[in-house]
């Protein structure tokens, strides 16, 4: 049985977080997550009474997320894994979505995560100890149309996560980014914010695009409690992966995508290599 672990999880209301959620808590771990409304926080609560804590939070509010990641670590428990969860979906051609929703995904998915991080990040490097944790997504290591915003805002966390793994290393501090295809929740549903349409240039290539994926949803095909599963796994190993990608359709377009990025890399080496200096860098 694994050791007891204090988690803290971001948006257990449904989805992934809270099938992370119920995993951890099956396991045996104490995990406090956060919601958006007390009629959330009780029905997480009665999940597993003493064992399950619930907190109201908007992780777009950086002090409010510091305030509660410090009266957790005083009342509930020195936190050993964080999975910053919380996010949603953006759907829209990139000329077809404001501004201001490519700015609010960005500050959803992106600076609310990073506040849960910072937020936590301290604690665990005073103790030399410690699990962060950011859920991407597949689309945080390939693209497609119509999720530019989305797709945008999670290859930024990659960016962070990679960097953030690498200076924390030294303190005993694990990072994992957590790539998921598409599961069986309700994010591509009605928890998907969609831009109106506009210009109908996009209609040939987007309009099947927009139906398929609201005719898949509920029908995909990960099934959340096995994700669960795995990330409660990595986190007692004793080198858990910087990458975990979850289901075998983000196995088979994550690899394709990589595989477009080297076959580019490749067929454009000789321009890249001209434009040194030649006789090289000046040390």
């Amino acid at each position: 049985m694994q050791e007891q672990k204090n988690w803290l999880i971001t948006g257990v209301s449904s989805g992934l977080g809270r099938a992370f959620a119920q995993a951890a808590l099956a396991a045996g771990h104490t995990v406090v997550g956060t919601v958006r409304s007390e009629e959330d926080l009780r029905a997480f609560e009665e999940l597993r009474p003493g064992q399950a804590y619930g907190r109201v939070l908007d992780v777009t509010d950086a002090d409010a997320v510091l305030t509660v990641v410090t009266e957790v670590e005083q009342n509930v428990g020195p936190l050993d894994v964080v999975v910053a969860n919380a996010g949603y979906g953006l759907e829209g051609t990139f000329e077809e979505t404001p501004l201001a929703e490519v700015r609010r995904q960005f500050e959803v998915n992106v600076l609310g995560a990073v506040a849960t991080l910072q937020a936590a990040l301290p604690h665990m490097r005073r103790r030399r100890h410690g699990h962060l944790m950011a859920v991407t997504s597949m689309g945080g290591l390939m693209a497609v149309p119509g999720m530019s915003a989305y797709c945008g805002s999670k290859f930024a966390l990659e960016g962070i996560l990679e960097a953030l793994g690498k200076e924390v290393a030294q303190f005993g501090i694990h990072v994992t980014a957590v790539e998921p295809g598409s599961f069986r929740t309700d994010w591509a549903g009605r928890s998907m914010t969609r831009a109106e349409r506009s210009i109908d240039d996009y209609d040939e290539l987007f309009a099947p695009i927009r139906a398929a994926r609201q005719k898949a949803s509920g029908n995909q095909l990960g099934n959340p409690a096995k994700a669960g599963d795995a990330l409660v796994h990595i986190t007692s190993v004793d080198r858990p992966p910087a990458h975990l990608v979850l289901g075998s359709d983000a196995l088979r377009l994550v690899t394709a995508a990589r595989t477009a990025v080297d076959e580019d890399i490749r067929a454009w080496e000789t321009l890249s290599r001209t434009t040194d200096f030649a006789e090289g860098a000046q040390l």
